[in-house]
């Protein structure tokens, strides 16, 4: 085989490597970008249930300022499990109602202590009591709480399904490249 032909060999495949790569990494953002955006969307129904019915009962009913907080995000958790569980990472492997929802419990637990902990600190510590201080803790726990829980979704609960043959020969051939 003379040089030249050699070369544009390599080129060939290089490029066909690059592109199938390519297909694979836009999947993977596409996925990505999807479950992102509905992951907000149930989100932000969730926010409203815990912003609105936080300060309806706290400062509307008189619920202590973590009480109110802790009912709400109750509520809130419910309506997001159902979004996230059959919209958002409806895709996704399954391993069963009681497991996902042990875990879906015991981390949005986690994430709910995060916000009470926001909450607790301007409250208690800080001693901020107006509403404007008190919302803003509660969006910065809320914030930090998503973030938790987003992470711990995607990695614990609902894993991505395992790789099928084609795209793993795909990364096996790009990887050799």
């Amino acid at each position: 085989m003379d040089r030249a032909l050699a070369c544009r060999l390599w080129i060939t495949v290089v490029t066909l490597g690059r592109m199938r790569s390519s297909r694979a990494l836009y999947a993977r953002l596409r996925l990505l970008a999807s479950e992102m955006g509905k992951f907000g969307v149930v989100g932000a129904v969730a926010f409203v249930v815990t912003d609105a019915g936080t300060n309806l009962l706290h400062f509307r009913a008189g619920a202590g300022p973590l009480v109110s907080n802790l009912i709400a995000s109750v509520i809130a958790m419910a309506i997001s499990y159902l979004g996230n569980r059959y919209w958002t990472f409806g895709g996704r492997q399954r391993s069963g109602v009681r497991r996902e929802g042990i875990l879906f419990l015991l981390l949005n637990g986690v994430g709910l202590a995060i916000q009470l902990a926001c909450l607790g600190l301007a409250t208690y510590v800080l001693s901020l009591h107006g509403r404007l201080s008190y919302n803003v803790a509660l969006v910065a726990g809320i914030a930090l709480g998503t973030l938790f829980r987003y992470w711990s979704y995607r990695t614990l609960i609902w894993r991505a399904q395992p790789a099928t043959p084609q795209l793993a020969a795909v990364s096996r051939e790009t990887a050799l490249l």
